[in-house]
């Protein structure tokens, strides 16, 4: 097992900037893109914290990069760092606007020099030319160093929208300043208000030796509830690799803009996800905590970055389409199986439907798919087994189709039958399966079976999601008098021999009533399957409501099985 190297520490603003110490956006990070909601959040914080609300203020993880403890690159938290140097400069600029209009000059001179020196950097005294402690992305480097930190008249036209941000920014913390300390025209408040910051902010700092146990780490956090952003560190290395080749900057525009689009289609937070799908579909199934490993490995240079994105693109759109079936990618024979795939929060069979839809005619790909989804339903609702197993089949599937050792669906319907449950061990977990319908995802699960199995009962097309119709719990979810048959009714409530179809217009008055009054609605309900339950029970109790399951279990099987 590889090791993780990396040290932890609670450090302060003035910690972290101070030493000596330089900070470096990766020139392919994402640009500044903090807007007026998290300005005044940060401001109101500090506000709260320097009037004595709250001892100190917390600012979240803080993970940085470096082999020498000199130079750190910032793999999360640049917008935090960026803001809070803004916030500095907005301190330095009312100082040197009480310089300007001559109160104390000398001394609020020395205190913006120091203060400087501190917090920003030093001014090259011959060019004026700013050495920053902190160097922004190449997209906004520029306008941070050479008009931001030496505080030049700042331009209004010709920028990028995230240099817009950045002067935006610089403003709307100068006018803060000037509002809430400004009053006093007093050099040393403001001096003991950045001096206060810098002690009371604090950031928990990771530090790593290299990108690799930086993705480690984002991966353990993540784990743990603490959303970071592996997707720029994965975009990053790509654009490392491109410029280290001596890519043309065209060749960088346009692999920027063909990432952008594909974070655009799959969301930022899905396109680590997204990737492990798209690599499993293709080679050796790798896990999550190797994944940066593997594409590292596998993409040593500027061509094989530019395949990666190719074949990405290629995939991305049937990934984005799996969790959309209702979207216009598929057709009618494909979208019910799509659904059901949805409707069981199964995502295990991806890799194998993505390497399936490249692959395999329309035809081919529907019966691979209407597969799948059986197999999902025994194994994974019904049997609720693990699934590691299932992974390495569906992987193993997936390189073979890409390989071209399996070619037609028949093979990869075959290979299936290492996961699919047998009848008989199905029927026996259907005979026991519990759905509590209070998770929503259930209810709709618990609707969509009982639903199909109607449709095949009486050989009609009953819409499930139709409003008409409401899931009845023959046994009440909160039982009163007439039901001492069920001594412990909340485990048997939720077992799917308890639930039955009803016109919702003929369920809203039923509650909690007896067997006897039901069993009189069940009657006239427009449902085969629920008239069938009034004819067969005179009384309701734990051995009926088995023998229903159990009855629901064969017809199940039936519904649900591969040729």
């Amino acid at each position: 097992m590889s090791t993780i190297n990396f040290s932890t520490s609670n450090q302060t603003l003035r910690q972290l900037l101070g030493n000596g110490v330089a900070y470096r956006v990766p020139p392919f990070q994402r640009d500044y893109s903090w807007e007026q909601d998290q300005w005044e959040e940060l401001w109101l914080d500090v506000r709260a914290t320097l009037g004595g609300e709250e001892p100190s203020h917390y600012m979240g993880y803080l993970v940085l990069q470096s082999s020498d403890q000199k130079d750190f690159e910032i793999m999360d938290g640049q917008q935090r760092l960026t803001t809070l140097s803004i916030l500095a400069l907005a301190v330095l600029a009312a100082l040197d606007e009480l310089v300007v209009q001559g109160v104390h000059p000398d001394d609020n001179r020395r205190r913006a020099e120091q203060l400087r020196n501190t917090f920003i950097g030093y001014l090259d005294p011959v060019t004026l030319v700013a050495r920053t402690k902190l160097t922004l992305n190449r997209n906004n480097d520029s306008f941070y160093r050479d008009k931001l930190a030496p505080l030049q008249p700042l331009p209004k036209r010709g920028l990028r929208a995230s240099e817009h941000l950045l002067r935006n920014s610089f403003e709307w913390f100068r006018a803060a300043v000037a509002r809430d300390y400004g009053e006093s025209r007093d050099g040393a408040e403001l001096a003991r208000l950045l001096s206060d910051i810098s002690d009371r902010l604090f950031f928990t700092v990771i530090t790593v030796s290299d990108e690799l146990n930086a993705f480690k780490v984002f991966e353990t956090l993540n784990s743990r509830g603490v959303r970071l952003s592996p997707t720029d560190l994965l975009k990053n290395y790509l654009f490392a690799v491109v410029h280290r080749d001596g890519a043309h900057e065209s060749d960088i525009a346009a692999l920027e803009r063909r990432r952008g689009g594909l974070v655009d289609q799959l969301g930022s937070e899905s396109f680590p996800a997204f990737l492990r799908a798209h690599w499993n579909s293709r080679s050796k199934l790798v896990r999550e905590a190797e994944l940066f490993r593997t594409l590292r490995a596998g993409t040593p240079d500027r061509q094989s970055a530019f395949e990666l994105m190719r074949r990405m693109e290629s995939d991305a759109p049937i990934y984005s389409a799996l969790s959309s079936p209702d979207g216009g990618f598929w057709p009618a024979s494909q979208r019910e199986s799509v659904r059901e795939l949805r409707m069981f929060a199964v995502r295990q069979p991806w890799p194998l439907l993505m390497a399936a839809h490249r692959k395999l005619s329309e035809p081919g790909f529907s019966a691979v798919l209407k597969a799948v989804s059986i197999v999902s339903f025994r194994h994974n609702v019904i049997g609720n087994k693990a699934t590691n197993e299932q992974e390495r089949v569906y992987n193993e599937l997936a390189r073979k189709l890409e390989s071209g050792e399996l070619s037609a669906e028949r093979g990869v319907i075959r290979g299936l039958g290492a996961v699919y449950v047998a009848d008989a061990n199905f029927r026996t977990d259907f005979e026991t399966t519990v759905l509590r319908t209070r998770v929503h995802r259930n209810k709709t699960i618990a609707r969509h079976l009982l639903f199909r199995i109607e449709n095949h009962l009486s050989g009609s097309d009953f819409d499930p999601d139709s409003l008409q119709y409401s899931l009845e719990h023959i046994l009440p979810e909160s039982p009163g008098p007439g039901w001492e048959a069920f001594p412990e009714p909340d485990e048997t409530v939720y077992r799917l021999g308890n639930l039955a179809l009803l016109e919702s217009n003929l369920n809203r008055d039923l509650g909690n009533r007896s067997f006897a009054e039901k069993r009189e609605v069940y009657a006239r309900s427009v449902f085969a399957s629920t008239r069938r339950l009034a004819e067969e029970n005179s009384a309701w109790d734990e051995a009926r409501l088995a023998a229903r399951q159990s009855w629901m279990a064969r017809q199940a099987t039936t519904l649900w099985r591969l040729p």
